[in-house]
């Protein structure tokens, strides 16, 4: 099964963020980063599709919303992160 889409929002310097990307790069499956530090539109792109979650990071699976990387790392510890994943 191929894996979906991931999408990871995050902004400069914030541990949250980096956190989120070692798991996944830890899953060795690509994502993609939307930086939304120096960009309003992203940021209210990502509010939008995160349900007015403002905080980053904020990680979608496909069209699935994760949440942050406290939720990511929870998914992980329950096993079903690799299931989302495809793996």
């Amino acid at each position: 099964m191929p894996t979906p889409r991931i999408d990871v929002y995050t902004t400069m310097f914030c541990p949250y963020c980096d956190a989120a990307k070692r798991l996944l790069k830890t899953k060795d499956v690509e994502y993609t980063e939307i930086d939304v530090t120096m960009d309003p539109g992203l940021r209210e792109e990502m509010t939008k599709r995160a349900g007015g979650r403002r905080t980053v990071p904020q990680i979608f699976i496909g069209e699935q919303h994760i949440g942050g990387s406290d939720d990511l790392y929870a998914l992980e510890a329950r096993g079903e992160l690799d299931k989302l994943l495809g793996s």
